[in-house]
């Protein structure tokens, strides 16, 4: 039942990512909106909903290793396994001046995450600040968005507004749904054969929860859309930080074990700082550098379970 289960929530993932590009191109050519502002938003957080309903319910539970893992684990999948696996499909275009705000906020609330871990638990403080930092940046990429003009690259035949806009939120329906499947079937999986509540946060839960990322990137990506892909990358990493360990901490302060400061923290800033360098620097991420995260992110996993 369990690898049913895990079949079943990949298939819906598919699907689900499918209309959730879909319907949010549209909507971006049809209201003017810049495509990056889409996939740093309603893509990037959208899809980051998964995460967000796991590492609560973790916390709550009393699992707090898988909270804190989920949130750590899915967005260093998002940058080596996701842009990854991405880059191999096609190589990613880079360009946007508001990619460079985005980037460095993304590499702010990563490095912001050094004094919270100091301590031995993510505290409600902590919860509201980091929910105040989302705000704030919220606001800030809404009125830059509304200066700034539509990608020409966008016009041309696309669905109305609202059938726009029931593609993208039937999308993330079944996203949302594909993603608990497989989630609960791998979990299963794993705790059968005997891992840790750290390392299946860190990789089963985590990557089962980036796999609407995953194919809503891949998929942005075979469409040409690299302001989505690389958008739903750097807004779901945003939102996981100050979205979801904000909120799950304000909702109950949550204990830290020794390993997430020492290990998995640090190898989440150095792939944070490899990326934003990546994507500063480079005019587009290419097949070798995507090949290259791939055999990073396959290290990290084997150096995790040891």
């Amino acid at each position: 039942m369990d690898y049913i289960l895990s079949a079943t929530g990949l298939l819906a993932l598919f699907f689900g990512g499918e209309a959730l590009v879909r319907g949010s191109v549209g909507l971006a050519n049809r209201m003017g909106i810049p495509p990056l502002l889409i996939g740093l938003t309603v893509v990037g957080f959208g899809t980051s909903t998964p995460e967000l309903l796991v590492s609560m319910d973790a916390a709550l539970r009393g699992v707090p290793d898988i909270a804190i893992g989920n949130v750590i684990g899915s967005n260093i999948a998002n940058i080596l396994l996701i842009l990854g696996l991405t880059c191999l499909v096609w190589p990613i275009r880079v360009s946007g001046s508001t990619l460079r705000r985005d980037v460095a906020v993304m590499l702010a609330a990563t490095l912001a995450l050094w004094p919270i871990f100091a301590m031995t638990e993510v505290s409600r403080p902590a919860g509201l600040a980091l929910v105040l930092g989302l705000s704030g940046y919220l606001t800030w990429a809404y009125v830059r968005a509304s200066k700034a003009l539509p990608d020409p690259e966008m016009h041309g035949a696309s669905p109305s507004a609202s059938g726009s806009a029931i593609l993208m939120l039937g999308g993330l329906a079944v996203l949302l749904l594909g993603a608990r499947f497989l989630v609960d079937g791998a979990a299963s999986i794993a705790r059968d054969v005997g891992v840790s509540e750290a390392f299946i946060g860190l990789t089963i839960v985590a990557i089962g929860t980036s796999l609407p990322e995953l194919t809503t990137s891949v998929i942005a990506a075979v469409r040409r859309q690299s302001d989505i892909a690389i958008g739903n990358v750097i807004g779901s990493n945003i939102f996981n930080i100050l979205g979801i360990l904000g909120a799950t901490a304000m909702i109950t302060p949550i204990p830290l074990a020794r390993r997430f400061a020492t290990f998995d923290l640090p190898i989440l800033c150095a792939v944070t700082v490899f990326i934003a360098a990546a994507l500063l620097l480079r005019p587009q991420l290419g097949r070798g550098l995507g090949l290259a995260m791939l055999i990073g992110y396959a290290a990290y996993i084997i150096t995790a379970l040891g």
